[in-house]
């Protein structure tokens, strides 16, 4: 991904990849399509923008309360917060 989210892997084996997220204000992950399914946690309540090829939506998050996800979902998340945000996002091999 090449967008300006700082991107921290903490786990990445034959099962899993567990990578957390942190978005500063206005902080994007950049455009990406999944490669596997995928379950989000967000570390704080907040809302994200996403961009899909069907337009923009926004998603209000709930600290600790995950979903999942398909693989080849492609978006950009960007952070619609006044502050930071972030998020854990495992990704199921």
């Amino acid at each position: 991904m090449t967008g300006s989210a700082k991107a921290t892997v903490f786990i990445d084996n034959d099962r899993v990849i567990v990578t957390e997220y942190r978005f500063g204000v206005g902080d994007n992950t950049g455009w990406h399509r999944h490669g596997h399914d995928y379950v989000v946690v967000p570390l704080t309540d907040g809302r994200v923008k996403l961009l899909t090829n069907e337009g923009e939506a926004f998603a209000d998050m709930k600290k600790g309360v995950p979903y999942f996800r398909s693989e080849g979902v492609e978006h950009d998340v960007i952070n619609a917060n006044d502050g930071e945000y972030a998020f854990i996002e495992i990704e199921l091999k």
